[in-house]
């Protein structure tokens, strides 16, 4: 493996690892009612929550192991730049402002488009649209 395949297998780990951590918060923490109930509040129907959970464990996993990498990546995108425009926008850039700015989800979006584009590398296990 070259150094590419380690940044690439870096890269997709702990971002996938965050994104289960975040569905492990929605699911475990906040519970699938509190976040039906948080999504009816931002004015969305309430099982975009249960979606947002799926998504987080599914696409979570598909990095992590290298599953569909790319495609894994391209359909977090809308979850984290809804994240933005229904949470974090509003609050400015700086995530460190009060209900936290849109600099984190942010850099998500650039993380996952990086992955879109350089793949899975080497360390996949199903490198297929990877």
């Amino acid at each position: 493996m070259t150094a590419f395949d380690y940044a690439a297998l870096l890269l997709r780990v702990s971002i996938g690892g965050l994104f289960l951590a975040h569905a492990y918060l929605k699911y475990a923490v906040f519970t699938p009612k509190g976040t039906t109930d948080y999504f009816q509040s931002l004015g969305v129907p309430g099982y975009f929550g249960l979606i947002a959970i799926a998504a987080e464990t599914a696409g979570g996993l598909g990095l992590i192991f290298g599953v569909a990498t790319r495609l894994a990546a391209i359909l977090l995108i809308p979850l984290m730049l809804g994240t933005i425009v229904l949470v974090h926008g509003k609050n400015g850039f700086w995530f460190t402002n009060a209900g936290g700015g849109w600099e984190y989800p942010a850099l998500w979006i650039v993380c996952l488009v990086v992955i879109a584009l350089i793949g899975s590398g080497h360390a996949a296990l199903w490198p297929i649209w990877g």
